[in-house]
């Protein structure tokens, strides 16, 4: 199981943290209960397994929804 922190642009409303939530957690290969979004911070963390999705699928899926990831942290 890897680790990721996705650096967003400002998050705007509490609603962009729904969304981004949902689009996260539906990506197969995704740990649900880890998926994080801080409103505050403009980030997101979530536990993945790196043999089902990659970092880039879950930046992917934050960026089909028009916000922008800034940086990709994997560990």
């Amino acid at each position: 199981m890897k680790k990721a922190t996705l650096q967003l642009d400002t998050l705007t409303c509490p609603s962009c943290v729904m969304k981004i939530e949902n689009a996260v957690k539906s990506l197969d290969g995704v740990d649900k209960d880890s998926v994080n979004v801080l409103f505050n911070a403009s980030k997101v963390k979530v536990d993945f397994d790196d043999t089902q999705v990659s970092a880039g699928d879950i930046e992917k899926s934050i960026t089909t929804l028009g916000y922008d990831v800034k940086k990709v942290q994997v560990r």
